[in-house]
């Protein structure tokens, strides 16, 4: 761990409160791999036997990964989610909650691109809205 990580850190500015899941996802994915610290919730980063030498390490990594990850969450989602063991499940939890297809979202989604014409808007608005969608 460098010196500067502390558990207090926030990955993302708004807190995840259930809604926009991809986009926040992202957001933390990006954040936890700045911090070289994406294999604890991917799991390429396994955690060692108890007698291991390094599984003090990595139970510390792992406990400011996870504590990040739940200062990145609205309140209830988080108090929702203090007994999880570790990032790795803690993310698995989020994943099978909110990284669902929603199929009347997608349809609706579908529509907004089928139904969108540039009207009065500039080029760039036009294509910031599509992309958007």
């Amino acid at each position: 761990m460098h010196p500067s990580e502390n558990a207090g850190t926030t990955l993302v500015s708004v807190p995840f409160d259930g809604s926009v899941y991809r986009s926040r996802r992202r957001g933390v994915l990006r954040a936890l791999f700045v911090k070289n610290k994406v294999g604890f919730i991917n799991g390429k980063c396994k955690k060692p036997d108890a007698n291991d030498a390094l599984f003090d390490q990595w139970e510390q990594c792992d406990d400011m990964v996870t504590s990040w990850i739940l200062n990145s969450l609205s309140k209830d989602l988080a108090d929702s989610l203090q007994y999880v063991n570790d990032a790795k499940e803690i993310w698995q939890e989020l994943e099978d909650r909110y990284d669902q297809t929603n199929g009347a979202k997608l349809y609706q989604l579908q529509k907004e691109i089928s139904d969108l014409s540039q009207g009065t808007l500039d080029i760039t608005g036009y294509y910031t809205k599509m992309k958007t969608l």
